[in-house]
């Protein structure tokens, strides 16, 4: 196994930068997400790292090996696609045994290294089945299989989940759990879903327009973005800032500021850490506002409710029974603890991206 190091990577396409001066650092056996909306140059990156285009400039280190201008086929990684990209006409174990083929590895140790995949993603019986009659989560196994089975240095995902339908990628995400961290090997992982990607990775790097707009574990990032659309794009936020027409101590608000905020600084809290009661809640060092009620969305177990606040709209993510039996249109009030407010640097972009 490696590590994968990215350092001031460039790549234009006409007049598109689509990667701009990136630098991550991938560390042995980790599982790392890059995440970011459509066109934020996650993919651009991770067929960069593959070997499928080449950096403009700035360098790409698979272990201590130079690789920016090596070929895809020497680079020693695997590939899982979204689409699988498997052979219609072979079997599942002829389809995972491919990449061994055109290695020239004998035929005895090819059956074993593909038993021994196959076994490893629980498709051990299904060898000689052809793909159409695999079900999704059987056909994204066997995609698994054939990218892990040449026993590569680093393993390379592209949005691999996407076309399962929720409770099966809920459980494939455990299995690629497992797998990852049963064989050891270091894995990027791209994708624009923010819980699959706070769920699976050691490492979140965020990308916008190109550029590595933060990167760091999960929790940090969640809970200490670097800016606005940071915060707003992985998970929900609650913005309030002086300049947003939320008035922080009037019209019945009370916002307790951090010891770093002013009153012209962007805060933000999270849904799930917002509480709504019908009567004034106690407490001097409670932050607080009168709002009313807009929507109540009921989710099963936990609900969202849609509030408003003069011109400001936020949203409280809690379990369905805590929640107050009003009407829409009723007036509640919106609460939350001093520690649950994220002071949100003004323009900045940093980050350690080691």
């Amino acid at each position: 196994m490696a590590d994968v190091s990215v350092q001031n990577v460039t790549k234009t396409f006409g007049s598109l930068k689509a990667l701009n001066d990136v630098t991550m650092h991938f560390p042995d056996g980790g599982f790392f997400a890059l995440l970011g909306p459509s066109g934020s140059g996650k993919t651009t990156l991770l067929r960069a790292i593959a070997g499928f285009i080449f950096a403009d400039s700035g360098s790409i280190h698979i272990g201590d090996q130079s690789v920016e201008h090596i070929p895809v086929e020497k680079r020693d990684i695997g590939m899982m696609f979204q689409n699988y990209a498997l052979f219609p006409n072979m079997t599942v174990a002829d389809n995972v045994g491919f990449g061994l083929r055109v290695r020239k590895v004998g035929a005895a140790e090819e059956r074993r290294r593909v038993s021994e995949a196959l076994e490893l993603v629980q498709l051990g019986q299904l060898g000689d089945r052809k793909p159409h009659q695999l079900s999704g989560g059987q056909r994204q196994r066997v995609a698994l299989a054939r990218a892990i089975v040449t026993n590569p240095k680093v393993l390379l995902l592209d949005e691999p989940l996407s076309a399962l339908d929720k409770s099966l990628r809920v459980d494939m995400q455990i299995e690629l759990k497992r797998i990852q961290r049963e064989i050891g090997i270091t894995t990027i992982f791209v994708t624009h879903d923010q819980e699959e990607a706070l769920t699976l990775s050691d490492k979140i790097g965020i990308l916008r327009q190109g550029t590595m707009i933060q990167a760091g574990p999960p929790r940090e990032v969640y809970n200490n973005p670097v800016d606005v659309f940071t915060a707003e794009f992985l998970g929900e936020a609650n913005i309030l800032t002086g300049q947003s027409g939320l008035a922080l101590s009037s019209g019945g608000a009370d916002i307790k500021l951090p010891h770093s905020a002013t009153p012209q600084s962007t805060l933000a809290v999270r849904p799930e850490n917002m509480s709504i009661s019908i009567s004034e809640p106690d407490g001097d060092e409670i932050s607080k506002l009168p709002a009313t009620l807009v929507r109540r969305i009921f989710a099963g177990a936990m609900a969202t409710c849609v509030l408003k606040h003069n011109d400001n709209t936020f949203k409280v993510i809690a379990r369905d029974q805590d929640i107050p039996d009003l009407p829409e249109g009723g007036e509640i009030w919106l609460s939350w603890k001093p520690e649950h407010t994220i002071v949100v640097p003004e323009g900045s972009v940093g980050f350690d991206p080691n």
